[in-house]
């Protein structure tokens, strides 16, 4: 649980504690002045306080800590946790306790590239970048061992279980490939922030940064990419192909230019068709005769 530490200004800790020195220097020295005539006794007194000043200035200026913008300082005492101090500044604290440093500022990293079979099976490599910052300085110290390789690790975890759960490339409408980036990084970043919450960590963002096919079957989805594109894009062709014949004859039709028995009207639709949908350039063939000829 999270909770200040106790804490004073440390430019006025540091000013009481140099006059604290000073009385009890000035009491020794009056202790030393006063009882100079008993010999040994007086000396032995002042030597006494002076020793106590100087155990209990060095007691007091173990409290005396600095805390620098964007980190906190964990405080325990003898092993209890008392506190944490987040404030920027020169702080005094409770004498004789412990101060862990935790840095709150922005951190990121970037995974390992894994090799990992995506939902359908095929080899995929994937790696990803983090950016995240502490939250809680208390969990971030306790509750785990090392909040930095918790982070790691369950970065590395929550992107393999998203390649797993994720084809490489969406072949149905509808389904969510990992090419998509900003689906796949909001339900990375999700998923991360679910899984170190513990370690009072904020994920701020996650993406992945590299995707590809696994080497030894790059080549070949490479190929089946490709024959992918050509075939929709003969799709789109043989589409506006169609369209447009079927626009031709209806203008053919309706401004009465000629007029097509059911065969001739065959052959130009093969013709035309022929024509537009060809992926190289056509040789006219004319004919010179009757139309029927």
């Amino acid at each position: 649980m999270l909770k200040k530490a106790f804490r004073v200004n440390g430019f006025i800790a540091l000013a009481v504690i140099v006059l604290l020195i000073l009385g009890l220097g000035a009491l020794a020295l009056k202790a030393f002045i006063s009882f100079s005539s008993s010999g040994g006794a007086g000396t032995l007194i002042a030597a006494i306080v002076a020793t106590l000043a100087a155990a209990a200035a060095c007691l007091l200026l173990t409290g005396l800590t600095v805390v620098d913008p964007n980190e906190a300082r964990v405080v325990q005492f003898f092993g209890r946790y008392v506190g944490s101090v987040s404030d920027p500044g020169f702080h005094f604290v409770l004498p004789l306790s412990v101060r862990r440093p935790i840095t709150l500022r922005v951190r990121n990293f970037e995974t390992q590239r894994l090799k990992v079979n995506d939902a359908d099976g095929n080899p995929v490599e994937i790696a990803a970048v983090v950016v995240y910052r502490v939250v809680d300085s208390y969990q971030a110290a306790f509750a785990v061992d090392d909040y930095e390789e918790y982070v790691e690790t369950q970065s590395e975890a929550a992107v393999r279980h998203l390649a797993t759960t994720h084809p490489y490339d969406a072949h149905d409408a509808g389904r969510t490939s990992l090419r998509d980036g900003a689906l796949v990084a909001e339900e990375l970043t999700e998923e991360l922030a679910e899984r170190t919450g513990l370690a009072g960590v904020e994920v701020i963002e996650a993406r992945i940064t590299h995707l590809a096919y696994a080497p030894e079957i790059a080549q070949a989805m490479l190929v089946r990419q490709q024959a992918a594109q050509v075939v929709a894009a003969r799709q789109r062709i043989v589409e506006g192909a169609v369209g447009m014949v079927g626009l031709a004859l209806d203008d053919l039709s309706k401004q009465g230019i000629i007029e097509l028995d059911g065969e001739r009207r065959a052959t130009m639709v093969s013709n035309l068709l022929t024509v537009l949908c060809a992926d190289r350039a056509t040789q006219p063939v004319l004919n010179v005769g009757s139309l029927y000829s």
